[in-house]
């Protein structure tokens, strides 16, 4: 991954300056803001791993900038403020906001809790890919953490646990019957603000909160793809890196291996195909001894997409039979997680489909496009939108122009009736490869016509 694409972090140099001053250690620091903060009433556990993410730039919530202020000023034998710690605001560091990825669970835990609680009110900045680089390394090396338990805050119980969950699969089915810009699938990132944030700093044992942050993780992965859905790669980038971390945070690898190879299929629509393989690949080889079989199948798959956009069709071939495999294998899979259910023959069909038109390879992609009739259009109007202007495509690659607009005039009616910028895109892509018949009648009607149904449908989305 290319480091230079990212914004390069802001250290904070007034608070390394201080600290040098003062001559504490990291962790005497940290202990001594632990103190402080239970004198307030508030429990804190930070550790020197802590104290460095503070130097390199990340800002805790009130009062913590204080207490670390009061601490540096007791060791100086003066005040010190919050400005002279360079934390007397938050707003500083929008563009890595929610792309840390801390060494330390509680640290990661209390990170993501503050990310969700104000994302909303923050102006997040760009979508780099080389931002991935760190957690996706991190998770790699060590992707599931032990336990930990909070004893402060209102008490978590089985009840939330279930609540979220519940939450989780209908914004999965609302996502794929209405689309990710939709008011029902952005319940994930309400859920994420109003519910799972506010739990994350209550208290729970071990074991709940393994529960706890699991959860919360692919309710995260949910809400980052409702944004990639939307084209708001940035915002999505930050929720898949906190899915990821309190995916370790859980101990709950099959749910790591899931979001990160989610987050190899955004790497993918973002253009970098040859990051994507490696995160894949990463995310099976790191899960294959623990994941269930679907989950696995699932990050082959995305494997296979990847492959197919650097034009390697051998590699992308291995890797869509190997799915195929796992998926076969699965069907004898008695105690499947709820949450990967949706990982079916027919959605390997329909992303085969598009890996095939990537190869420019019709002949297969026709085949595969036949094998997804099972996914309905009723429950999965966005994914069957996609998966016939694919084929439509397809037809085109084999010159088959009749077939091929009358393919993709039934997929625009399915994408008009959703909310997904990423469905539009794929019409207009569809719309781009009939360049070359734009004298052609068919060709001028259908541009007219799904221009004009998409927009009076996105008109009538806005104003509902």
């Amino acid at each position: 991954m290319n480091a230079a694409a990212r914004r390069p972090k802001r250290p904070n140099s007034d608070l390394v300056r201080l600290i040098t001053a003062s001559g504490v250690s990291h962790k005497h620091l940290a202990r001594r803001v632990n103190e402080l903060a239970t004198r307030k009433g508030i429990e804190t556990k930070y550790a020197h791993t802590s104290v460095n993410n503070w130097r390199n730039g990340t800002t805790p919530r009130p009062p913590v900038p204080s207490l670390i202020a009061e601490a540096l000023g007791e060791r100086l034998g003066r005040a010190v403020t919050t400005d002279e710690i360079g934390m007397g605001t938050r707003t500083a560091l929008d563009a890595d906001i929610g792309l840390h990825f801390p060494r330390d669970p509680s640290d990661a835990v209390a990170g993501a809790a503050d990310f969700w609680s104000d994302v909303e009110r923050r102006d997040i900045l760009g979508f780099a890919v080389s931002a991935y680089t760190t957690p996706v390394t991190r998770w790699l090396v060590h992707p599931a953490d032990t336990g930990q338990a909070r004893e402060s805050g209102r008490r978590v119980g089985r009840s939330d646990i279930t609540g979220l969950w519940k939450a989780v699969s209908q914004a999965q089915q609302w996502d794929s019957k209405y689309g990710g810009g939709s008011r029902q699938a952005g319940s994930a990132t309400t859920c994420l603000t109003q519910r799972a944030a506010p739990l994350l700093r209550g208290a729970y044992t071990e074991a709940t909160g393994r529960e706890l942050f699991t959860v919360t993780a692919e309710l995260a992965r949910v809400a980052a793809w409702t944004a990639v859905d939307t084209c708001h790669h940035d915002t999505a980038q930050r929720h898949f890196v906190q899915s990821l971390r309190l995916a370790r945070a859980g101990g709950a690898v099959d749910i790591g291996c899931y979001v990160l190879s989610t987050m190899a299929l955004q790497t993918v629509l973002r253009g970098y195909p040859s990051e994507a393989v490696d995160m894949a690949q990463g995310a099976y080889e790191r899960a294959k001894n623990t994941a269930p079989r679907r989950v696995l199948a699932f990050a082959k798959l995305m494997e296979a997409r990847a492959h197919a956009k650097t034009d390697n069709e051998k590699a992308a071939t291995a890797a869509l039979i190997a799915s195929e495999t796992l998926l076969d294998q699965a069907l004898n899979d008695h105690d499947e997680p709820q949450w990967i259910s949706n990982i079916t023959h027919a959605r390997l069909a329909a992303d085969a489909t598009e890996i095939y038109r990537d190869l420019r390879k019709p002949s297969a992609a026709l085949m595969w496009n036949s094998r997804a009739d099972a996914m309905s259009a009723e429950t999965h109007t966005r994914s069957v939108g996609l998966r016939l202007t694919a084929a439509a495509t397809a037809h085109l690659h084999a010159r088959e122009l009749e077939q091929a607009i009358a393919v993709a005039g039934t997929a625009v009616e399915l994408i008009a009736t959703v909310h997904s910028a990423r469905a539009r895109g794929y019409v207009d892509a569809f719309t781009a490869e009939l360049a070359e018949w734009r004298r052609e009648p068919l060709a001028i009607e259908f541009t007219r016509h799904a221009h004009t149904r998409l927009t009076t449908a996105t008109e009538r989305g806005a104003s509902t």
